[in-house]
């Protein structure tokens, strides 16, 4: 069996829905009906140029927050003003990584509705790093709740515009205050939004991508394809090698093959024209190592929609998208 069918066949195990830690819970997820208000007066203070805001950079007036621990359960969740954690020195998150977060989006359109971007699959994807990463499970929906619920209180800081949006940053993070890698016994889920424009400073243009077979961003059997903190952090290594060599972003490659993974932070899609001269729109397979993105299964939903587009998830080396750049064939 390749290591290729070896990764698929390991991703697609399924996970236990309801860690065995669960089961003594006495409230298994916390209710929209139970939120808990507490409101700041301040008012938006959003620059004119809503597109120049740099990513994470700016809050809004406040945040969502439920606390868990495995005698009780969950607490009533809260929205309140924006504020600093208070978080013991020996908690998990901070030795072993115990965190995970999702990146959503609102946008307000020209009829001033507000509309956010397919936040199921985001939750989706935050339930299943939660049993990854050993932390309490959750109602998704009551969660969607909440979160509908801050976006409306903070709709004013939504910008107006097809270049800015608000950023919705859902965190859940292991606080039991113990040394030792374990389950931890307590957690914290909070969400933060933030009105933004683009991810990177160039703006909406094509970025350039350092691709180098020594990094591997990830591998078999770990969590590649989880929304973990710990993904992201030993990255920023590799991003500041490439840009000393007047790169923007990483192209990960994986394997003896090179082939490609992700660039960035981003899933990866190449546009061709094939040995048959079909255009056809390709991205590397959920193997495992490869994150489940939203906007990638949106590409791929459009895609199909077109009969003049071939839909490929299939691997892709250095090699094969070297020789197609060499006879014009991507576009």
């Amino acid at each position: 069996m390749s290591l290729v069918k070896q990764l698929i066949k390991l991703n697609n195990r399924k996970l236990i829905a309801k860690p065995a830690y669960l089961s003594t819970t006495t409230r298994e997820t916390f209710k929209f009906e139970e939120l808990e208000l507490e409101l700041n007066a301040t008012k938006p203070n959003l620059p004119e140029d809503t597109s120049k805001i740099p990513f994470g950079s700016l809050f809004t007036n406040h945040m969502f927050s439920v606390e868990w621990d495995s005698k009780e359960g969950w607490s009533r969740p809260k929205i309140g003003p924006l504020k600093p954690l208070q978080i013991h020195p020996a908690a998990k998150c901070l030795h072993y990584s115990i965190e995970i977060f999702e990146g959503m989006k609102a946008y307000k359109g020209v009829d001033e509705k507000i509309r956010l971007f397919r936040p199921e699959m985001n939750l989706n994807r935050l339930y299943k790093s939660a049993v990854r990463s050993t932390l309490p499970t959750f109602d998704k929906q009551e969660l969607l709740k909440c979160i509908k619920q801050l976006v409306s209180l903070e709709k004013d800081w939504i910008p107006k515009s097809t270049s800015a949006s608000l950023y919705i940053r859902p965190t859940f993070i292991g606080t039991e205050p113990t040394l030792g890698v374990s389950t931890s016994n307590k957690a914290l889920l909070f969400v933060l939004t933030s009105p933004t424009g683009p991810y990177f400073p160039t703006g909406f243009k094509p970025v350039t991508l350092l691709a180098d077979p020594k990094f591997v961003r990830a591998f078999p059997g770990g969590v590649g394809n989880f929304k973990c903190g710990s993904n992201y952090g030993p990255t920023v290594y590799v991003n500041i090698e490439a840009n000393k060599k007047g790169c923007q972003q990483v192209l990960w490659l994986f394997d003896k093959e090179e082939y490609l993974t992700e660039a960035g932070t981003m899933n990866i899609f190449l546009v061709i024209k094939n040995q048959n001269d079909e255009i056809e729109l390709i991205t590397p397979p959920l193997n495992g190592t490869i994150l489940e993105g939203v906007t990638r299964q949106s590409i791929l939903d459009l895609g199909l929609q077109d009969p003049n587009i071939k839909v490929s998830e299939r691997e892709i080396s250095m090699k094969e998208t070297l020789e197609l750049l060499e006879k014009g064939r991507v576009g």
